[in-house]
């Protein structure tokens, strides 16, 4: 944001806070310091149904940059709330005050031992753990339906559990040890002795009350019975005092009660977690049972056998996913009073599955079931089960009226009740007018979700879903004495009904814990303890419609892991809320200037530095791709002269290959004169000139390629491919230090030659293009022109679709795939020779370590792993860093946003081992970005298939 922008911004809060932003900006750096309106609403926003919108944001990085933030807020009594990957759903990362955030750090862990426990910075996402284990044969115990995108931090704070972890696995079970900085600034490591020993001497405050608490606990029998017997189920509703009767340390005790805390007792800098075991031989059933009874009938026998997951889902559930294109055709046909159970057992051998299998389906032969028990230990199978459960919640959303968003409660009933709950619990969504809510749940814990649509736009709606609250809360605690709350975190939402599931004595207690923490209530306040009996009602998200294509979005996060802009500027889910919020400016026309400012912004922070890759809908519950807003964003902005350019650049297309090549040729020239660090410094600076509407050049640019006629080969040979060098690969020949100095066209057509292919090739080739470089601008109609012109070509070519086509470049596959109409047979590299290559191939391993970067489109297409079984059998080391997605070159964006390729990489260099010899990709442009940002010369797959294949003898006689 410009300077006077964040003036005004600044002259417009509170003096408080400008005190707490005048102390802060002596030691946070300016960007990671927000008070503007664009970066408050954007990054304010969690995956929950509340908005409340920050007065300032700050990104820290350090545990000194928190202490300090924690010292000066509490010097000047300043509200403050942390915040991790804000997928949290009841209300507890959002803040009208200062929201501390932990910015693209915080990534550290170690394993001890051989993967007994791990250590983990709050800011890892809980798969990137678990990947951490994987050599091991260990993970994390605790398994959050968001773990692809939630942070450890988050996961500790609400003792997030899952499908499998039940009671036993969560954090409060499997937490080794932890550092914990206070409100104060005070800092512990529970696993130090000598930090525990300075912690109880410096803050014999907090000490003694939690020494009180524990003695009055044990000295009350019927109090110490009822924290006991509320724990026999999932409950994470308030703190976790069952910590006073599981442990005498009061640092034990402390170390506990941070587990679910919500961050309103202190910040988890870093937690040690003892590791469970995965094991690797798995098989799954899905079980339909004639009502809801039986099922819950097989769950308690279940409950006594070796099982790792039984998943509840009444008839409405099964219903809401049932017309879905792979799920079984029987789901249709249920009756209405059917449910099922999905189990899921797990061994370590293959014999011990067989033998659990076996087991299970004798323990529930003399229960009735719809169709016979059957187990699947066939990945490929009972994925399709799961894909089931899996869908249910996106089947709500995706459904779902614009304006209204999604509710997902979580609550726990004794299992022997489970069966009547539920039907009372669907009886009562019926009656207050939920038609379309679901239940399902971990059967095994007695824990249901129950999902609905909700409309927060009026008082008529607010009041409606409070009294269905009202009846659900008494359900729950005064009939079947359950938990309001399992796994998702007390938050706003259930903080007004703590003190009616706890009674006045614990929750008395538990106010006690808050105070000896964080006596000012500095810290989320709001959160878990609250006087206000209406919290729950108010500060509800509105969810104005914006864009049919973004209009499904829930808000949740999970795509932000996948975004490369999520360091750098703004995320699929911010650009969504941003969006939405101009939206509502512009219909109601209140606030022009916070209209005026955010549009401003978003030019930049949302659509300049968005990558358009889409991997955010292989994320998102709804299959949202907010690349697809922003090309049509993009497609408003144009002029009528931008327009006559993209035309012309269609209606002369050759002449355009023939200038990015003379243009390449002409830098490549000039740096080979010059040198790269004159050639880089004249570049940066001719860029800085123009105000960086200039392209950056970079010492990864390609030379031109040769210009040469390419005719068709044809030997007779029983196979035939159409081959269509992409444009990028006509115009962008290898760079200065690419190992191999051919044209990746001459390099496949060796490839094709060695594998006994004829090739042709499409007429007048000069002329075509897919179309994407138009797309990606928001020219579609251009965009179309090109792609229906190769598409005819192809066809005529192809002797309409007889054989197939072969593009050597994947997002230019993709593209055609999705563009044309036609039944073309339609192939990228990787597949083409993993499909049908590699059979007529002698792939002779290199002994060297080589890096693979699997491009979004390929990603998008299913083919990681056929990229890394290509890659294998070439090379005997291949590096895939996991924690590197989408390269956010983006095209041509890596020239004209250099920083966001930057960004986005910025992970790459450190995660190759020195030995890595040479990368290897799909994509000309990713490929310059991914020499640029790792130090390692990446070329197309092709390149190394070609340095080891050679061709296959034909067995004599």
């Amino acid at each position: 944001m410009n300077a006077s922008r964040n003036t005004k911004a600044y002259l417009n809060l509170p003096p408080l806070y400008r005190k707490f932003y005048d102390a802060m900006a002596h030691f946070v750096p300016g960007p990671r310091l927000m008070i503007d309106p664009f970066n408050t609403l954007a990054f304010g926003t969690d995956a929950s149904f509340y908005r409340l919108i920050p007065k300032i944001i700050i990104k820290v990085k350090t545990v000194a940059e928190v202490t300090e933030v924690l010292k000066t807020a509490d010097r000047l009594k300043m509200p403050l709330t942390f915040r991790a990957a804000g997928t949290s759903l009841s209300g507890q990362a959002v803040t009208d005050s200062v929201l501390v955030l932990l910015a693209g750090a915080w990534k550290n862990h170690v394993v001890h031992g051989q993967g007994e426990r791990i250590m983990l910075e709050p800011g890892v996402i809980g798969a990137e753990a678990n990947r951490f284990l994987i050599p091991y044969n260990r993970k994390i115990g605790p398994d959050p339906a968001s773990i692809n995108s939630c942070m450890i931090g988050g996961i500790a704070a609400n003792n997030a559990s899952g499908m499998c972890c039940g009671t036993s696995q969560n954090s409060y079970k499997t937490v080794e040890s932890m550092k914990i900085i206070f409100a104060d600034g005070t800092m512990l490591d529970t696993g130090d002795p000598q930090s525990r020993r300075a912690f109880l001497q410096a803050r014999r405050d907090i000490v003694s009350e939690i020494e009180r608490i524990r003695d009055e606990i044990t000295c009350d029998p019927v109090l110490r019975e009822r924290i006991i017997h509320k724990y026999r189920i999932k409950n994470t509703t308030g703190y976790s005092i069952n910590a006073f009767v599981d442990y005498r340390d009061p640092i034990d005790i402390i170390l506990h009660v941070m587990i679910g805390s919500e961050g309103t007792l202190g910040f988890i800098a870093e937690i040690t977690y003892w590791t469970v075991a995965e094991h690797a031989h798995k098989a799954s059933s899905l079980m339909i049972f004639p009502d809801i009874e039986r099922a819950c009938t097989a769950t308690m026998i279940l409950k006594q056998e070796p099982v790792s997951s039984v998943e509840l889902m009444d008839r409405a559930s099964l219903r809401s996913v049932e017309n879905r294109a792979g799920l079984p055709s029987f789901l249709a046909m249920l009756p209405r009073e059917a449910a099922a159970l999905l189990v899921e057992v797990r061994a370590g051998d293959h014999g011990g599955l067989v033998r659990q299998m076996a087991q299970i389906t004798n323990a529930l032969a003399s229960v009735p079931t719809m169709f016979p028990l059957s187990f699947t230990d066939k990945k490929e199978e009972y994925e399709v089960f799961w894909d089931v459960r899996r869908g249910l919640f996106p089947a709500v959303g995706g459904s779902r009226k614009s304006g209204t968003t999604v509710v997902i409660e979580d609550v726990v009933f004794p299992l022997e009740n489970l069966a009547g709950a539920t039907v009372e619990l669907e009886g009562m969504m019926r009656k207050h007018g939920y038609e379309e809510g679901i239940i399902f749940g971990h059967a095994l814990d007695g824990n249901l979700h129950f999902v609905f649509t909700q409309d927060f736009g009026s008082p008529e709606e607010v009041k409606r879903y409070a009294r269905l609250m009202d009846e659900v809360t008494a359900l729950v605690v005064k009939k079947y004495d359950g938990s309001l709350k399992g796994e998702h975190g007390t938050g706003r939402n259930m903080a007004p009904f703590v003190a009616l599931e706890w009674g006045e004595k614990v929750y008395g207690l538990m106010q006690r814990i808050k105070n000896a923490f964080d006596p000012g209530h500095l810290l989320n306040p709001g959160v878990i303890i609250t006087d206000n009996p209406h919290t729950h009602l108010e500060n509800l998200k509105p969810l104005p419609k914006t864009h049919e294509i973004v209009d499904k979005c829930i808000e949740c996060g999970f795509c932000e892991a996948k975004c490369p802009s999520k360091d750098l500027t703004t995320t699929p889910r911010q650009r969504i809320v941003i969006q939405r919020e101009i939206s509502r400016l512009r219909r109601t026309g209140e606030n022009t200037e916070r209209l005026v400012a955010l549009e401003q912004a978003y030019h930049y922070l949302g659509e300049q530095t968005c990558a358009t890759d889409g991997l955010c809908s292989t994320a998102c519950p709804v299959s949202i791709n907010t690349g697809e807003l922003t090309k049509y964003l993009r497609s408003q902005n144009h002029s009528k002269i931008s327009d006559r350019a993209a035309q012309l650049a269609v209606d002369h297309f050759p002449v355009v290959l023939s200038a990015v090549r003379l243009a390449l040729n002409a830098a490549a020239g000039v740096h080979s004169t010059i040198g790269t660090p004159i050639m880089d410094s004249i570049s940066k600076g001719m860029r800085s000139l123009s105000k960086n509407t200039l392209p950056l050049w970079n010492a990864a640019m390609p030379k031109g390629a040769r210009v040469q006629q390419l005719s068709d080969i044809i030997t007779g040979s029983s196979r035939t491919v159409v081959y269509f060098p992409s444009c990028i690969v006509r115009s962008m020949g290898p760079a200065r230090n690419d190992r191999d100095q051919r044209p990746v066209f001459a390099a496949m057509l060796s490839v094709l030659s060695k594998a006994g292919y004829d090739v042709l090739f499409p007429e007048a080739m000069e002329k075509l293009c897919c179309g994407i470089p138009f797309e990606s601008k928001g020219y579609f109609a251009q965009a179309e022109q090109m792609s229906r012109k190769l598409e005819e070509s192809l066809l005529a070519r192809s002797k309409g679709g007889e054989y197939p086509v072969l593009c050597d470049t994947s997002p230019c596959l993709y593209r055609m795939r999705r563009a044309f109409t036609s039944k073309l047979k339609l192939y990228e590299p990787v597949e083409f020779i993993h499909d049908f290559l590699m059979d007529r191939l002698d792939l002779i391993r290199t002994a060297e370590t080589v890096a693979v970067h699997v491009t979004c489109s390929a990603t998008r297409m299913g083919l990681a792993g056929k990229f890394r079984a290509l890659a294998q059998a070439c090379a005997e080391q291949v590096i895939v860093p996991p924690t590197v997605g989408c390269c956010g070159f983006a095209g041509d964006r890596g020239f004209t946003h250099p920083e966001l390729n930057a960004s986005a990489l910025a992970e790459l260099r450190p995660s190759l081992p020195r030995d890595c010899a040479s990368g290897y990709s799909n994509s000309r442009t990713c490929e310059i970005g991914l020499s640029l940002r790792s130090g390692v010369e990446y070329q197309s797959i092709v390149y190394l298939v070609d340095r080891c294949a050679v061709k296959r003898m034909e067995p004599s006689g």
